[in-house]
């Protein structure tokens, strides 16, 4: 809703609130507006406050709160801005509070600062964000003078030079700025200067020049440029970079102000003071004296008077220092207790007034005996809770948050008593039917104060109820009960009575936080009805709980709780209602059929029918809704007769409406959603007075009515005057309760008596610990009757508890005894069953937690995983790995490739295709070169051999050295080198790009062709790997034929040259046990079955296979590999003695004897031919393997050759990225310039656009001046005629009076307190001069002074001329003054534009500076080259350190250019044997020809001139007439007559041509005057032409004139067409006459040399 629309809302309404008075502490600054009243903002409102009467006055902000406020004493007016959309200044005089004027700026959101000048008409306002604008207006005129925007800089203090209205400081915790306003004529102009702050330390930061270099210069790394360049940034940004190193912290300002001589004195939260000149802004930072060691602590404000300064912060310790030089001492004078935010002097310098944090005002006095006093006392804080003091007509009351009890008086809001509670409050009610009040407290206390004797109220009784908040306090209509509502969800019971000691009823719960309890007192019953509003659940539901109280309750509490103090909710009819929507407020009418509530998500107000008693439905349906008109959530409130309902909100307007049609019919805007609204409102008993209590901006309204109807107001008074009689009668009764009450806590303050009331300290908070609350006494009473009840069963538990304790210590040290894996936790043994579900559901908890975690770090591992695979190993086209050695350390590595990516291939063709093309066009150039010179010049034979012999040794040399040039031995493997560019040819950036791109292709294919090679010996080792495998095999076999034992050498790939085996868990390498799924645990067993039944089918009985092996050992053949476990079977005779043998059995052993024999033989002979056979397969291993070394030993020579290479490759990429990365430093450093340069020019040009308009309007001022000056000369030069009849001594009196002047005495100026003096603005010393000055003239003017001899007119003629002349004189020395002014303005511009041009020409300097050094860059270029051997050539033999200057050279070239000056010095010594013999004779003959020649060139050029030489006819007669002189002295003569019969005949016909002019004048004149008779003709006749052409036209004819007419044209036309070409044909034979003429005198006979 606009701001117009509400306004005409409020024009329909039908009553009408005004402010009764307005009780608040300032939140900003506090200021003087005269001697003796002070003024400060608060909420909506500022209030003036009379220190000596005690009197408030109170402005209303119309457009809500009011933000910045400014006074200015001289004028006594006050200026402030409100806190709107677009704000607006407003500027009020006082004490008449009438508006002066009403400033509109540029601002979007809050004026932030507003300052007066001392002593002129001109007013400073500052705007933050957005736009942070500076404006300065002449608020008498409503005119802005001048703005400026600084965008990103906050203010936080901002003052005019007390001595000089032209200079403004605005601070900031990070700077200090000083901005002085210049004027030209009516133009005002904003220039700020900065303050070179000092760092914490004490010194000073040297301005650093980030946009000019140094004019330093690496010789190898080229130029070194600002860091901004390097750093890539252009613009402003460039201009303002400075680098890390050169941040150093500054002070910080917190409070500055001027002293009389136009300086500064600044505080800086490090504890220096500074001194700063107003002129030239040098910081001085001062010092303490020896005396004062300590530096001041933090420094919140401070103030100049005459012997220095005083300052004062977050100590409360006012101080005042004295300022000698460059030290300072330090006085310590008074102290407040509290941090102190400002120090205000009073106009007369003689008191100063005190500001503290919290708002508290104090008064300091300086006199002969100090004293302090209290003006506004906060230490209470805000306002937490307001009431009407029983019957409400007379008394309010107010609570602070921090217990500060007042009582203030209805008519004027004068405070009547106060009374300090130490304990911070949340909530405060007036029992009806006493003059009682009861405070909640946040410790969960109840307080209950006597306000019987208003002037001294005291505490009579306190409750301890809980140890929770308590929230809310209320009474029922007639004081019978007292609800309490508590943090921790509980509704309190007691009884208001004072006779039964406030005795506490009971309790119950609700299910939710209390959002607000509302009674209802249902007349002509003995019911209250009461409702709570409880806060919102999750599905946004609001839920509405009632119960019933009766006057029974009071008779007998005990039957309606139980012991432990709970209320019996059955006979309470206690009912709960549900509303679909969430409500932030809710109340019951009077009637207790509706409910009204705010709803909290949408604007309305709705009210919601209450079911009947015997309906089964608890879901309130809207009955009606009504738009709020409110911001915000807001809060609904009752008057007491029911018929008023008020809605207050975040926005601050208070709304009170109708409570039956819900219809506004009134609306006041008494606090602002800046202060985050209204906090609550209190009605008073007879509606015709309403207290308002503002959120967060500390302001207390009390409102009445200024325009009411008679049937509003009359129901309030009938139901005052009904309800009035009851009360009286309990309040007699419940008084009497109350004197006899003892005191127990009394602090009671008188207004007047102790005036250091006001000056106390933070109080401690009360200590409730060791006290018990009402809920812990009932606890432990019932508790105490329950043991008593149930003895013996506890008894009975207590010995089964033991024995099981027993039972569960045997199973503890039992499980101590376990291992740690098997032992259960020491909770686990707990028989609590609750503390066991919780220790379970902890343990699920935690158990969740650890596998979430464990899930999210397993995928955090599985993401690095991934993402480390496809950047190193997936990604890779060919994956790294190396090769070793089988014997040897020697490790081979491949390289590691991506594959190239399309737009790498694309690039790369592009750039080879242009190469191509640079390549092609070069050789042809070079051919058709050469095709010219052979053409040109024919050489003999023999010089054309010998240019061949040396164009071959050339290219030999060049083969040798192309190598060297290239920086590379990367032709030597393979790669074309071809394609690349010279490296003395690359100067521009393109090429720069290619040459790099070519090169990183030369890179891959050496890495390409080294990874073939490797891909080839890798494939050896595997194959070397699998004949070894393969011989080892055979190797084991007669190993374990012969029993050797040795240990076989078995070659295996190690995980370096098989990396992919890394990617890969083995099984083995896992060293916890593996969780198998339940799939994975069926395959196993399913696995292990089949395994059994296989085992046990290989068991079972095998007939053949055991024959097999009874029979043949198992084998069908026996193999020459059986040889050595062949056993030859001992006869079974061996088992007896010798002599016992019988002959056959003798044989039989010898036949055994030969066959062991000879299975021996066969034995060793197979044993040494296993073991040849051995040693053969293990040097063959040794060989093929050290071959393979050999191979791997050449794969890494080629390796080492392909590293150097490679690493000479990225040498040169390297060098080219560097000259790329320097090439684009000084690319931007030159646009860096080119930005500046522009904004220099642009600087420029508005300087000098500024200079031609100041000088202009000089100028048009100066005449202006001068005119000024005439006139005033002429009023003194035309005095003498004025008085021209009268006599010359008359007259020369009467001068002597016009000259006469008025002297003007000069007021000696009274000594005052203030250090500035009496500071008059340049506005007002004109008026009081010229108001002296007038007044001396009227002396003048007086007839007294009237000589003798004048009479009275002629003496009334001279005071008005001497008047009008004294008039002219004043305005004259004004105009002087502007016009000094306007030279001085005139003059800074000039200085300012110098100092612009000299940047200027600055910039230009640094960009020729740049491009000398772009260009050397580009032609010094850096080359690599290859180097076999070096040496360097000086001359004189002298060794030297530095070899800038020196060139490497070839050895080899050096020495072929040695032995080409050998062999061209012996011809050079033959030759000049052979030309010394004729050396004479060759300049003889040279001689003689060119004498033949200079010969012959002179006769040649006679005979042309001879031949070119031309006769006309003029020529011809100087050559035939002898007297050629004689003949033309006559034809001058015969000349000279002509001339004069021209001249003759001339003048004759200038003179008929003169009358024939006259002639043809006159029939001009008688032609027009025929003309204008024949175009009135004509007019008719055509009048005549279009009316017959209609009816030709009509008629479809047409006549035979016009036809005749059309022909005669055409014909015309023709003829026309013909003459103009007959005449161009005539000027072309002229032309052509001409030039026959022209032709055949160029043909005319010449003498020519035959």
């Amino acid at each position: 809703m606009s701001g117009k629309d509400k306004e005409a809302s409020d024009n329909k309404l039908s009553a009408t609130l005004s402010v009764r008075w307005v009780q608040g502490f300032p939140v900003k600054n506090i200021a003087f507006i005269n001697s003796t009243t002070i003024c400060y903002p608060c909420g909506n409102f500022l209030i003036f406050v009379n220190m000596e009467k005690k009197k408030r006055t109170v402005l209303q902000c119309t457009n809500g709160k009011v933000g910045a406020v400014a006074t200015n004493i001289p004028y006594e007016v006050v200026a402030f801005s409100d806190r709107k959309l677009k704000p607006s200044i407003y500027i009020y005089s006082f004490p008449s509070m009438t508006k002066r004027a009403k400033l509109k700026g540029n601002a979007q959101l809050d004026y932030t600062l507003l300052e007066f000048s001392y002593s002129g008409i001109y007013l400073a306002s500052y705007s933050a964000i957005p736009e942070h604008e500076v404006t300065l207006w002449n608020w008498e005129t409503k005119v802005i003078l001048c703005r400026r925007s600084q965008p990103g800089m906050e203010v936080s203090q901002m003052t005019f030079n007390p001595m000089n209205w032209r200079q403004l400081c605005l601070s900031n915790t990070k700077f200090v700025t000083i901005w002085n306003i210049e004027r030209c004529n009516t133009d005002h102009y904003f220039k700020p200067k900065p303050v070179n702050l000092p760092t914490e330390d004490g010194t000073f930061i040297k301005e650093f020049e980030g946009l000019f270099s140094q004019g330093l210069k690496d010789p190898f790394y080229g130029p070194v440029l600002p860091l901004s360049a390097v750093a890539g940034l252009v613009g402003i940004e460039a201009e303002n970079f400075k680098p890390k190193d050169h941040f150093r912290p500054l002070l910080h300002p917190i409070a500055h102000c001027w002293n009389s001589t136009n300086d500064l004195y600044v505080c800086c939260e490090e504890g220096h003071i500074l001194f700063i000149n107003g002129e030239n802004l040098l910081v001085t930072i001062l010092s303490p004296s020896p005396e004062n060691h300590s530096k001041l602590e933090r420094i919140n404000t401070m103030a100049f008077y005459k012997e220095g300064l005083f300052v004062s912060g977050n100590d409360g310790t006012l101080h005042s220092i004295t300022i000698k030089e460059n030290n300072y001492t330090i006085k310590d004078h008074i102290s407040v207790h509290a941090s102190v935010k400002n120090i205000v002097f009073s106009p007369d310098y003689t008191q100063i007034l005190l500001l503290t944090e919290n708002g508290s005002v104090f008064y300091y006095t300086f006199d002969e005996k100090t004293k302090i006093e209290t003006i506004l006392d906060a230490s209470g804080g805000n306002i937490q809770a307001i009431d009407f003091v029983t019957l409400g007509n007379q008394y309010c009351m107010s609570i602070s948050i921090l217990g500060e009890f007042c009582i203030w008086l209805i008519e004027d809001g004068s405070p009547v008593s106060r009374l300090c509670l130490k304990t911070e409050v949340n909530d405060m009610a007036s029992c009806p039917s006493s003059l009682s009040v009861a405070v909640g407290t946040t410790e969960g206390s109840m307080l209950f104060l006597d306000i019987s004797t208003l002037q001294s109220p005291r505490l009579v009784h306190k409750i301890l109820l809980t140890n929770s908040c308590i929230q809310h306090v209320r009474y029922d209509q007639r004081g019978l009960f007292l609800i309490i509502g508590t943090s921790d969800r509980h509704i309190f019971l007691l009884s208001s009575k004072a006779s039964e000691t406030f005795r506490i009823i009971g309790f119950t719960e609700v299910s939710a936080n209390i959002l607000q309890i509302c009674t209802v007192c249902v007349w002509g019953t003995n019911k209250i009805q009461v409702m709570v509003l409880e806060e919102s659940s999750e599905n946004e539901r609001s839920k509405l709980e009632m119960f019933t109280l009766t006057d029974e309750i009071l008779a007998d509490a005990a039957k309606y709780s139980d012991e432990r103090g709970r209320l019996k909710n059955e006979l309470f009819a206690r009912t709960l209602y549900e509303i679909h929507h969430p409500l932030s407020s809710a109340v019951l009418d009077f009637d207790c059929e509706k409910i009204y509530g705010f709803c909290s998500h949408v604007p309305y107000i709705c009210t919601y029918s209450i079911p009947k008693k015997d309906s089964e439905d608890i879901v309130l349906k809207i009955e009606n809704k009504m738009p709020s008109k409110h911001y915000g959530t807001g809060m609904l409130y009752l008057s007491f007769h029911g018929r008023w309902l008020a809605s207050t909100a975040k926005d601050g307007i208070l709304s009170i409406r109708d409570s039956n049609s819900l219809e506004p019919f009134a609306r006041a805007r008494c606090h602002s959603y800046q202060g985050k609204g209204i906090q609550s409102i209190k009605f008073s008993l007879d509606g015709q007075s309403i207290l308002v209590n503002g959120k967060e901006d500390g302001a207390l309204v009390c409102l009445k009515w200024k325009s009411l109807r008679g049937h509003l107001i009359h129901h309030a008074t009938e139901y005052f005057q009904a309800f009035v009689p009851y009360l009286n009668r309990n309040i007699l009764e419940q008084n009497v309760s109350l004197y006899y009450m003892t005191d127990v806590q009394l602090f009671l303050d008188s207004l007047h008596e102790d005036p250091l009331y006001y000056i106390k300290k933070p109080f401690p908070q009360a200590n409730y610990e060791d006290e018990t609350t009402w809920l812990q006494r009932k606890n432990e009473e019932a508790t105490k009757k329950e043991i008593k009840e149930f003895s013996k069963k506890k008894k009975e538990l207590k010995e089964e508890i033991k024995t099981l304790t027993k039972t569960i210590q045997a199973m503890m040290n039992e499980n101590e005894l376990a291992s740690e894996i098997a032992q259960l936790e020491q909770q686990e043994f707990s028989l609590d069953v609750e503390e066991m579900e919780r220790l379970h559901y902890e343990g699920e908890e935690e158990l969740e937690k650890i596998k979430k975690e464990t899930e999210m770090e397993n995928l955090a591992k599985k993401y690095l995983c991934h993402i480390l695979k496809e950047e190193c190993w997936h990604s890779m086209h060919i994956k790294g790995r190396s090769l070793k050695s089988f014997h040897g350390l020697l490790e081979v590595k491949n390289f590691p490739m991506k594959a190239r990516t399309p737009e790498e291939l694309e690039e790369l063709e592009t750039v080879l295709r242009l190469r191509k093309t640079e390549v092609f066009h070069i050789k042809l150039r070079k051919e058709i070169v050469e095709v010219q010179s052979t053409a040109l010049s024919k050489k003999e034979p023999e010089e054309e051999e010998e240019e061949e012999e040396e164009e071959e040794r050339k290219k030999k040399r060049e083969s040798n050295l192309i190598n060297y040039f290239l920086g590379s031995l990367s032709s030597e493997l393979g790669a074309d080198t071809s394609m690349l560019y010279n490296q003395l040819e690359l100067h521009t950036r393109e090429e720069k790009i290619n040459q790099i791109v070519l090169l990183k292709d030369i890179i891959y294919n050496i890495k390409t062709e080294f990874n073939k090679d490797f891909d080839i010996v890798y494939q050896q080792k595997e194959l070397e790997i699998t004949r070894v495998n393969e011989r080892n095999t055979h190797i084991q076999e007669i190993i374990t034929e012969l029993d050797l034992g040795e240990q076989i050498w078995q070659p295996v790939f190690e995980d370096c040259e098989k990396p992919e085996r890394i990617l890969v868990v083995e099984d083995h390498e896992i060293k916890v046990e593996r969780i198998l799924t339940p799939w994975e645990k069926e395959q196993a067993a399913l696995a292990e079955a089949l395994e059994r039944e296989r085992r046990r089918l290989s068991q079972r009985d095998d007939e053949r296979r055991r024959a097999l092996m009874d029979m043949m050992g198992g084998v069908l053949e026996v193999k020459k590999e059986d040889i050595l476990r062949m056993v030859i079977p001992q006869p079974p005779c061996m088992a007896k003695p010798d002599t016992l043998w019988t002959e056959e059995e003798k044989k039989i052993i010898k036949e055994y004897e030969k066959k062991v024999k000879d299975l021996n033989e066969e034995r060793e002979k197979y044993k040494k031919s296993l073991d040849a056979e051995l040693r053969k397969l293990q040097n063959s291993i040794q060989e093929t393997t050290q071959i393979f070394d050999g191979h791997l030993a050449r794969l890494f020579q080629r390796k080492v050759k392909c590293d150097m290479v490679i690493n000479q490759e990225e040498l040169k990429i390297a060098s080219l990225t560097f000259s790329l990365l320097l090439d684009e430093e000084l690319l931007t450093r030159e646009i860096e310039l080119n930005s500046v340069l522009e904004r220099k020019q642009e600087e420029k040009k508005f300087t000098t656009d500024e200079i031609y308009k100041a000088r202009e309007e000089l100028d048009t001022y100066r005449e202006n001046y001068d005119n000024f000056l005439i006139e005033d000369k002429v009023l003194e030069r035309g005095f003498k005629k004025e008085f021209a009849e009268l006599h010359g001594h008359l007259v020369e009196t009467l001068y002597k009076q016009y000259k006469r002047r008025p002297r003007l005495l000069k007021q000696k100026q009274a000594e005052v307190a203030s250090p500035f003096g009496e500071r008059l603005g340049s506005v007002q010393i004109q008026k009081e001069n010229l108001a002296q000055l007038m007044n001396g003239m009227e002396e003048l003017d007086n007839p007294i002074n009237m000589p003798e001899g004048i009479e009275p007119p002629v003496w009334t003629h001279l005071c008005a001329l001497r008047r009008t002349k004294v008039e002219s004189e004043q305005k004259i020395k004004q105009k002087a003054l502007v016009m000094l002014e306007m030279q001085t303005f005139l003059q800074k511009r000039t200085e300012d534009d110098e100092k612009v041009q000299m940047d200027i020409e600055k910039v230009f300097q640094e960009l020729i500076i740049l491009q000398e050094e772009k260009m050397h860059f580009q032609l010094d270029l850096t080359v690599q080259l290859l180097l076999t051997q070096g040496q360097v050539e000086l001359e004189n033999f002298q060794f030297l350190f530095n070899f800038t200057d020196s060139i490497l050279i070839n050895r080899v070239i050096v020495e072929d250019i040695n032995s080409i000056i050998r062999s061209q010095g012996q011809k050079k010594v033959t030759s000049m044997v052979e030309s010394k013999d004729f050396h004479k004779g060759i300049y003889q003959i040279e001689w003689e020809h060119k004498k033949m020649q200079m010969e012959m060139e002179d006769l040649n050029q006679k005979a042309w001139d001879i031949q070119m030489l031309f006769l006309s006819r003029d020529r011809q007669k100087f050559l035939n007439e002898p007297n050629y002189e004689l003949l033309i002295g006559y034809q001058i003569a015969m000349m000279e007559q002509n001339m004069i019969t021209i001249d003759k005949a001339h003048k004759r016909e200038v003179e008929a041509f003169k009358k024939l002019f006259k002639q043809l004048g006159k029939f001009i004149t008688q032609r027009d005057l025929a003309n204008y008779t024949l175009s009135c003709e004509l007019q008719e006749e055509l009048v005549t032409i279009s009316e017959r052409r209609k009816i030709c036209t009509s008629l479809g004819a047409k006549l035979t004139c016009e036809k005749i007419a059309v022909e005669r044209y055409d014909a015309m036309l023709q003829q026309q067409k013909l003459v103009d070409i007959s005449r161009s044909q005539a000027e072309q034979i002229t032309i052509l006459q001409a030039e026959v003429e022209r032709l055949r005198m160029k043909t005319f006979p010449a003498l020519v040399q035959m």
